[in-house]
């Protein structure tokens, strides 16, 4: 048996343990794209949560903050509406029993889903088979494993498996793929990190 601080591991739990240890950050796997070229700081963030722009389609995503909301278009990055003084009795999710907050800008009317701080979550699997396993083998930095048909306990990294993110500089908050399965999102307490991809693999 092995120990992390009080807490007894088996052999098997170790070598998991030093497997996700030992993977490297890698860059995400074609056809995943990041959208900008570094992440997009956003202090304060409590949670964030997909919608769909009535107009084009695209997959956006909202923001919930300490400084407000945000609602930023997941194609291009660019962030297509702010509300610096959203109502107090909606502006954080854990106000409703269903974990939603008000949209705003081009979804005005709708209420998003937000996966935060106060619970909630998005989407781990698309339909075409990608996969995200958050692990903490060093707790509390966590880690967005990103898999196409790989097996993340047996397969090295770079196979099938991917170490695409370590939260060993801010607190996690959510990670998940919007419900078109087209975009990927990850939060921290600091920032958002976007992909997305143009279209489904049909040949999955």
């Amino acid at each position: 048996m092995n120990s992390i601080g009080d807490v007894l591991l088996s052999d098997y739990q170790q070598q998991l343990r030093d497997r996700f240890l030992a993977a490297p950050v890698l860059p995400t796997p074609a056809p995943w794209q990041q959208v900008l070229d570094s992440r997009t700081p956003i202090g304060g963030l409590l949670g964030i949560g997909f919608a769909v722009h009535p107009d084009n389609g695209h997959d956006l995503v909202m923001v919930v903050s300490h400084n407000g909301h945000g609602l930023f278009d997941a194609v291009t990055g660019e962030k297509i509406a702010r509300d610096r003084e959203p109502d107090p009795d909606t502006s954080t999710p854990e106000d409703s029993p269903d974990l939603t907050c008000p949209g705003l800008g081009p979804i005005i009317g709708t209420r998003v889903h937000i996966a935060s701080l106060f619970g909630g979550g998005l989407h781990h699997t698309t339909t075409d088979g990608w996969a995200l396993d958050i692990v903490a083998p060093e707790w509390p930095n966590d880690r967005v494993l990103l898999s196409a048909h790989g097996d993340i306990y047996k397969d090295p990294p770079g196979r099938g498996w991917w170490h695409i993110f370590h939260a060993n500089y801010s607190t996690f908050r959510a990670a998940g793929f919007s419900p078109s399965g087209l975009t990927l999102a990850i939060a921290t307490s600091s920032d958002l990190t976007l992909w997305n991809r143009p279209n489904l693999d049909i040949h999955t």
